[in-house]
């Protein structure tokens, strides 16, 4: 391991800024980055030009000098230890130790002149995980029309699974508090990792907030990471995966039905070969009557899971009740 990444695995990041007598110092800018060396200067100079000072950016293994530039326009430097946008993101939270933190993507498509904006509702105790929205201020050719479609469908999909529209789930700038990040349960390794801490949100009742933000065209040279077919079906099955967690009955039932589908489907094809043909298929007839069963027991476990997550969440709200009347 090279000297550099040595020393900054022993002092750690993200502590008290140097500037205590300004409002910022609380604050940590969390940039995960991979080949970004054309914006990632910018990026940190827009931050530390609004007062930010603690600026941490985690590389995946840049080989274009992306971590070079980021040390020498001021930033921290962490090198993440396994793949994806998901993995950087969790194991630099591990790191962190101010009271809010910013998460913003290293491609120059955001302003740093949002952050605050960003943080009001923290500051302001009105909720605990903030979302920017993009398309309230969507600048011309900043979003391809496939990538706008993808985005508008899984933020419906994310909105009938959660029963929480939050406008904009995919959204990579967040600012949350660092003891709310806490309670989640983050395993997303790549870029699911905007929706797992968004479903994540919504199961432990973190209060949310979505503001407006302007969102800009990666720059000249610059090329995007993010590939809209695979990625977007990751984000799917990340959506799915999770919804098992929030929505029980939306997850298993899926599974039972198809389940008890393929099994009538199978059985009515059996009855068809018997009664017309004079054929018997005795292998299918057990097989489908399996599905049928299986499919049954799920969709069971399906509603027995969905009645434990909603007495869960009457019991949290009488919990919170308590220690609101007790406050």
């Amino acid at each position: 391991m090279p000297q550099e990444q040595q020393n900054d695995d022993q002092q750690g990041f993200c502590g008290r800024g140097e500037h205590p007598e300004t409002m910022t110092e609380d604050v940590c800018v969390l940039i995960p980055t991979l080949d970004e060396a054309t914006t990632i200067g910018d990026v940190i100079d827009g931050f530390r030009s609004e007062g930010y000072e603690t600026i941490l950016v985690i590389d995946g293994g840049s080989t274009d000098g992306t971590q070079s530039i980021a040390r020498e326009h001021g930033a921290d430097v962490l090198e993440q230890r396994g793949d994806g946008k998901g993995q950087a993101v969790s194991e630099a939270l591990n790191r962190i130790e101010t009271e809010y933190v910013l998460l913003v993507d290293g491609d120059g498509t955001y302003r740093p002149g949002d952050a605050e904006k960003m943080l009001e509702p923290l500051r302001e105790g009105r909720a605990e995980h903030v979302i920017g929205n993009r398309f309230a201020d969507m600048t011309p050719g900043a979003m391809s029309r496939l990538n706008r479609f993808g985005n508008r469908l899984i933020n419906r999909t994310f909105a009938a699974v959660h029963h929480r529209d939050l406008t904009d789930v995919l959204s990579g700038y967040r600012a949350f508090t660092a003891d709310s990040v806490r309670q989640l349960d983050l395993s997303a390794n790549g870029f699911g990792i905007e929706t797992e801490l968004a479903v994540e949100c919504v199961r432990q009742g973190i209060d949310i907030e979505v503001v407006p933000i302007t969102y800009e065209p990666r720059p000249d040279g610059s090329e995007t990471n993010l590939n809209p077919i695979r990625d977007g079906a990751v984000i799917f099955l990340t959506l799915y995966r999770l919804a098992k967690l929030n929505n029980p009955m939306l997850y298993y039932g899926s599974i039972g039905l198809t389940s008890g589908t393929v099994g009538v489907v199978l059985g009515l094809y059996v009855g068809y070969r018997w009664f017309f043909e004079g054929i018997s298929h005795e292998v299918l007839a057990l097989l489908s009557a399996f599905t049928i069963l299986l499919g049954v027991q799920i969709l069971m476990f399906g509603i027995l899971s969905d009645m434990i997550v909603t007495l869960h969440r009457e019991q949290r709200r009488r919990i919170e009740r308590i220690a609101e009347d007790d406050e």
